[in-house]
């Protein structure tokens, strides 16, 4: 049996096929955080349309898509994806994504909401691993970071695109959030339609078949039959040696950190009318600036740089940045100036810091029919850990905002920390050279110098 290689192209080489594959799996980061946001918009409107009661959402902030229920979804749909394949989730779920928020663009009952936001979380969850490990396996060997980089600035847009609406659309009402919410599910149908043309990760496949013929029972095999699945899939093998340490640390650094991202569209509000913005515009503006600054950070620095130089590095002046952002809320009086500092430093530091690197590395730290579900898995505890840390938020905030500001710093802090201390050495690297270092096994002779797998005859 021969095991063919990973990729049609030579190192290096960027095609038309790449790119497309690349932005159609990435849009899954504009429907996530446009989701998320677009709920933002809509919550004020719907408290006073509906007399919903703060507890009310509250419960609807913690299990909407930017937390529990695209945890569960991402659980769920990670290891789907790694047993299923990966066309299957990242094709299919657009449906019962625009299925749920069609619940949010005809909601007339509180009920309608929290069906939609469910259901809605749950479709973004799965997407999540689907399309960063098509992005993983798809992306030429040397550019993974660069494509890796396009799904975050779409991530980024996401916001962006659903703010200016919603300030634009401000005086229609929740008429105006309706057709934010239309927006998203007209994305979501045509992004369905269209990746009916991308094909199955020959990555996967390679692995699968390889894992179903080799009798897990059968005697060891030597060094040059090992075969680029390096696991035959099964969750245990998560929990033991090198998976575990590895998803300890990419839970701990991303975990700490999306726990001040997550809470920083709690306080954010409050900055803005703290330093004496009434202005809708003008809040709606700034807020807007943060998003496309980290876009531009993406580009500029981690497109560029993450796959040439020490990564290591790279992410520890993220997070220096941030930290620094961030200490400045707690040190100094909130001014427009302070408050400026602060959202052009957190916005440039996250763009080529914790989130950027945590696609990144939960693609190429996993073997290939484990690799969907450990980002599924980790993606889950880091969410849901924010839906349970959001229940304390608004207890911290009644305390002041220097507590929380304390706090947040200190997450970044902590998350900075464990992302210098762990972080590995990938870059330029294929994922066979990644995942045969990480098993301490010789790579075949050829196989870095493909951009795949080894050929390998049975």
């Amino acid at each position: 049996m021969t095991v063919a290689a990973e990729h049609l192209h030579t190192p290096g080489e960027n095609t038309r096929d790449d790119w497309k594959n690349t932005i159609l799996a990435g849009l899954a980061n504009y429907i996530d955080a446009g989701s998320i946001v677009s709920g933002a918009v809509a919550l004020a409107l719907w408290k006073e349309e509906f007399h919903l009661t703060d507890t009310f959402i509250g419960v609807i902030a913690a299990f909407s898509a930017n937390a529990i229920s695209a945890g569960v979804g991402a659980l769920i749909g990670g290891r789907l994806c790694d047993l299923l394949g990966r066309k299957k989730i990242y094709q299919w779920d657009m449906l019962f994504y625009a299925f749920g928020m069609l619940f949010l663009v005809f909601a007339v009952q509180p009920w309608m909401i929290v069906v939609g936001f469910l259901i809605v979380g749950l479709a973004v969850g799965a997407d999540i691993p689907a399309s960063w490990t098509i992005i993983a396996e798809m992306a030429p060997d040397g550019h993974r970071g660069k494509h890796s980089g396009v799904a975050q600035v779409l991530w980024y847009m996401g916001p962006t695109v659903v703010l200016l609406a919603g300030l634009a659309l401000s005086g229609l009402g929740v008429l105006g959030a309706r057709i934010i919410f239309a927006h998203l599910v007209v994305i979501a149908l045509l992004l369905w339609a269209f990746r009916f043309g991308m094909k199955e990760s020959s990555v996967w496949s390679t692995a699968k078949q390889v894992a179903i013929e080799h009798d897990p029972q059968a005697p060891k095999v030597d060094e040059a039959e090992i075969n680029v699945a390096m696991s035959h899939g099964r969750i245990r093998e998560l929990f033991n040696g090198d998976n575990l340490k590895a998803m300890a640390f990419l839970v701990g650094m991303y975990g700490f950190w999306n726990l001040w991202a997550g809470t920083n569209g709690f306080f954010f509000p409050y900055i803005l009318r703290t330093v004496g913005s009434q202005s809708q515009a003008v809040s709606v503006g700034i807020q807007c600036a943060g998003f496309f600054l980290g876009a531009v950070s993406i580009f500029l620095f981690f497109m560029r740089y993450s796959d040439r130089v020490d990564q290591r590095k790279m992410l520890g002046l993220a997070f220096l940045i941030q930290i620094v952002g961030a200490s400045l809320l707690v040190i100094l009086p909130l001014t427009v100036p302070v408050a400026i500092a602060y959202i052009v430093l957190t916005a440039v530091g996250g763009g080529f810091g914790a989130q950027s690197f945590f696609q990144l590395w939960s693609g190429e730290l996993f073997p290939t029919l484990l690799r969907s579900t450990a980002q599924g898995f980790m993606f889950a505890i880091v969410r849901i850990g924010l839906g349970i840390w959001s229940f304390f938020v608004p207890i911290v905030i009644s305390v002041g905002f220097k507590p929380l500001a304390v706090i947040l710093t200190g997450f970044l802090v902590i998350g900075g920390v464990i992302g210098f201390l762990g972080a590995p050495r990938n870059e330029g690297k294929s994922l066979e050279e990644i995942q045969f270092e990480r098993h301490h096994v010789r790579l075949p002779v050829g196989a870095a110098s493909t951009g795949g797998a080894a050929p390998t005859t049975q």
